[in-house]
């Protein structure tokens, strides 16, 4: 593959040191709950098979450190949670969360979430998508990194079943705004509101999330539903 051809990435790779802690949780949990996405086409994975059980799956893209997926997973144990990482502090941390909270519908891939939605996930295979607080790529030479744009957009509805939610929030405005405008071109999905949607109870509120909201900046939920 040349530089060229290589494909523009919704995320930029931080390295940081591990704690103790959180080398132990990888060792010895990511073989039990961890999964690697692949890079290149292959036969999409048994979500059954890899939960153990039929549930519906949610697919969770960029749960940072972890805290909201776990609480999220244990206060729906009726559904499974896919949550899709790059970073491995965050991976760590959740394996750890997971562990602690005796999680059993929780698996964590390593990975592009672009790339899982294309090799890993069959049509019509999701209950839901949750895009909690995507890197915006504020400047406007990095729009292109931006994980909502069309061609995502379309990607990921296709994964989800008919009558199936992509629920997206951000404290960036303009990213919102772009958002709102993405999603609602989008032919299959429907907006659940008149505009952004008042913030679920469900949704849990992150350390992140308040330092936006103390420094001022409004989050934007918006859900919509796959026709």
């Amino acid at each position: 593959m040349t530089l060229a051809e290589r494909p523009i990435r919704t995320f930029h790779p931080r390295q940081g040191r591990l704690s103790e802690r959180h080398h132990d949780a990888l060792e010895r949990l990511w073989p039990v709950h961890g999964l690697l996405v692949p890079e290149r086409p292959g036969a999409p994975w048994d979500l059954a098979a890899l939960f153990g059980r039929r549930a519906p799956v949610v697919l969770e893209i960029g749960p940072g450190m972890g805290e909201a997926t776990a609480a999220m997973a244990a206060s729906d144990p009726e559904r499974d949670y896919l949550a899709v990482e790059v970073h491995t502090a965050g991976i760590a941390n959740l394996l750890a969360l997971v562990e602690r909270r005796r999680l059993t519908n929780v698996r964590i891939a390593r990975g592009d979430a672009v790339d899982l939605a294309r090799y890993a996930l069959a049509p019509d295979s999701l209950a839901a998508v949750h895009i909690f607080f995507p890197d915006p790529w504020p400047k406007s030479r990095h729009h292109k990194r931006r994980l909502i744009q069309p061609a995502h957009v379309a990607l990921l509805r296709s994964r989800l079943a008919p009558g199936g939610v992509l629920h997206c929030a951000t404290d960036w405005s303009e990213y919102a705004g772009v958002m709102a405008r993405t999603l609602a071109a989008d032919p299959e999905l429907v907006n659940e509101f008149a505009g952004y949607a008042p913030r679920p109870d469900w949704r849990p509120i992150t350390k992140f999330e308040r330092r936006a909201l103390s420094a001022g900046r409004p989050v934007h939920d918006l859900i919509f539903r796959r026709r």
